[in-house]
């Protein structure tokens, strides 16, 4: 009797298997018409990246990983798209611009792929990582924190902000070579705390080195855990010695936000008793003081916007951690171009000089900032290079066709930024830094999709005004006060991918003081 049992479960469990199987066959059977490696049974294309790890290698298997990425794009860039599996799961690679527009403006197909998930138990459900309706009602609340006149008040943060990283860079001058990338990443990192949070950490002073730490070690295990498959599983990640580390330094990152947020929040309770704050004049209440983005956000809260001190916390650290990351390799690589090629770095001195009249210190205003047209198509151009973001995750929640090949509904999309920007059919000898491909008359005959650093459609970069501000104040600042030179050619410049695209190696720079 408990053989008859026992065998009849198992034949039932087959059965179930074998339906799953045939259905899931059926729904995939158009992705498997597409260009591509083949996928073996059961493990798909998990060969080539368990391969990495196989054997010593010279560098992170992310550089490895980023050739790959690369060069298949390159074999499959007729089409525009290839597909490669997950075990049994299909993932389509798309960077033709034609495809990409369908996708992007859509308003549908909003949902971010898998490897967000590992990010929920940091950022919860905020901006970044939030689906559906509780993104589109977040999106909508938080738009009107990103309006110009609320960013022209972040400014002296970041003047005053990258005057440290001037004075610093000042003190190495007479050294062999300056790693910039950690110099970079402490600025931004004090410059978003005190914008996002108004919390002043001293990052680049070496003070509240707990939290920074914190902050380095999340990004960098969340970074290693993308391109480490036998890390995806929740269960086995907390039993490592990474998982444990990663939930002691959410603790303090949370502790550590939701106090700044506790004592803000009394503090603006305790003003609200005393007077009413004046929202009739516009102009006065975005100009008469500077308001953080967690204050914003605890006026939302406080007025009864339906956001919780849990929801601020939510976007609040992502924020920090959006907003410094991607902002120091963006900095990073723009440096880096611009430091090897020092025709481009004389024009770009010669406007910032007619801007501030040699004057090395007096802070850009808004307005000065506008005026730095060249040095906003270096930027551009470094981004098209080096996006911050080479790959974008998402999942489809309607079938896609385009030249007779259709992605369904349900299918997880990779947005392959850097392939795309890569494409020379679009952007000749691409691998050539060339600011003036950003030129006004040079991009009219351009597709809009064929260049999205910040992606674009519905579920664009909310930050990308606030990162390009940014980028400018502190290059221009550098580039007032030094001449620089990047010592590693193109073709011993290694970059590895991760969350965002990242030097594998140390950014040797010499900054030479300008008289």
């Amino acid at each position: 009797m408990t053989f008859s049992v026992i065998w009849v479960l198992t034949l039932s469990i087959f059965v179930v298997i074998i339906q799953w199987y045939l259905k899931r066959r059926i729904q995939q059977a158009p992705l498997r018409k597409f260009p591509g490696t083949p996928p073996f049974f059961l493990f798909g294309n998990l060969k080539w990246v368990l391969s990495l790890y196989a054997k010593k290698l010279e560098y992170h298997p992310g550089v490895y990983i980023m050739e790959r990425i690369i060069g298949v794009a390159l074999v499959y860039k007729k089409t525009g798209m290839h597909a490669f599996w997950f075990g049994m799961t299909p993932i389509v690679s798309v960077f033709k611009p034609e495809v990409l527009e369908v996708i992007l403006s859509s308003n549908y197909s909003l949902e971010k792929s898998f490897e967000y998930n590992f990010l929920h138990q940091w950022l919860g459900r905020g901006l970044l990582t939030s689906t559906d309706a509780k993104w589109k009602s977040r999106r909508k609340l938080l738009t009107p924190s990103f309006h110009f006149r609320i960013l022209e008040n972040f400014l002296p943060v970041f003047h005053d902000q990258s005057m440290v990283l001037v004075k610093k860079l000042h003190s190495m001058a007479k050294q062999e070579y300056v790693d910039i990338t950690p110099l970079i990443v402490l600025c931004t990192l004090d410059a978003v705390c005190e914008t996002v949070m108004g919390v002043h950490i001293g990052a680049q002073g070496g003070s509240n080195s707990e939290y920074v730490q914190a902050i380095h070690n999340l990004g960098h295990l969340f970074n290693q855990r993308i391109v480490q498959p036998w890390l995806w599983t929740d269960f086995l990640f907390r039993l490592t010695r990474k998982g444990r580390g990663f939930a002691k330094d959410i603790k303090i990152l949370h502790n550590f936000t939701q106090t700044v947020i506790k004592e803000k929040k009394e503090k603006l309770l305790r003003k609200k008793q005393h007077q009413l704050k004046d929202k009739e004049n516009d102009e006065e209440f975005y100009t008469k003081e500077r308001k953080t983005f967690m204050d914003l956000l605890l006026d939302l809260h406080i007025d009864g916007e339906h956001l919780t001190e849990g929801d601020i916390r939510e976007e609040v650290d992502t924020f920090m951690f959006e907003g410094h990351d991607t902002t120091a390799v963006g900095i990073t690589f723009a440096l880096y171009c611009i430091g090897l090629n020092p025709k481009i770095q004389e024009k770009i001195q010669l406007e910032i000089d007619d801007i501030f009249s040699n004057d090395k210190e007096r802070p850009a205003s808004y307005d000065d900032l506008r005026n730095m047209k060249y040095l906003e198509c270096a930027l551009k151009e470094s981004q098209r290079i080096f996006p911050s973001v080479p790959i974008i995750g998402r999942k489809l929640d309607e079938d896609v066709t385009y030249e007779g090949l259709t992605i369904p509904r349900g299918t997880t999309i990779h947005i392959n930024i850097i392939a795309l920007h890569r494409n020379s059919e679009v952007f000749p000898e691409p691998e050539i830094f060339d600011p003036e491909r950003f030129l006004a008359q040079n991009t009219i005959e351009r597709h809009p999709y064929a260049y999205i650093p910040f992606s674009a459609g519905p579920r664009n970069c909310i930050g990308q005004k606030f990162a390009m501000l940014e980028e400018k104040v502190i290059i221009s600042n550098i580039l007032r006060n030094y001449s620089i030179v990047s010592l590693d050619p193109r073709d011993r410049f290694h970059t590895k991918v991760e969350f965002t695209l990242r030097p594998a190696q140390a950014v040797k720079m010499k900054f030479i003081p300008r008289t």
